[in-house]
């Protein structure tokens, strides 16, 4: 069976790596209450977000977001009104689309 692409949900994910090091861990906690802040405003447009956690599941080495967005260009310019991007604590960002195929997001299974 043919399964048209285009039919799925494209959603744009964000991969941020801290910095490495205690200034990006400092300005993190820092700054969170202004992150949570911003999250609230977007929240509509937001899958799910969090921070990532290094093996130990304590030290936090990152961010990532999957926006409701199938737009590279809007999930940068949302990504750079966040406080943790202004002040410098990501290193690393990739952006990419994703189409959902599986999962509760998409219903169970979209094929």
């Amino acid at each position: 069976m043919s399964v048209d692409m285009k039919e799925r949900v494209l959603f744009t994910i964000v991969h941020a790596m801290d910095h490495p090091g205690e200034h990006a861990a400092k300005m993190r906690e820092e700054l969170m209450q202004e992150h949570i802040d911003h999250v609230d405003t977007i929240i509509d447009h937001v899958v799910i977000a969090g921070p990532m956690f290094a093996a130990d599941n304590i030290t936090v080495v990152g961010s990532m977001l999957v926006y409701k967005f199938d737009d590279i260009e809007k999930a940068r310019l949302t990504l750079q009104a966040d406080p943790y991007y202004a002040a410098g604590v990501w290193d690393k960002i990739s952006i990419n689309t994703f189409r959902a195929a599986l999962g509760d997001v998409v219903g169970g299974r979209a094929f």
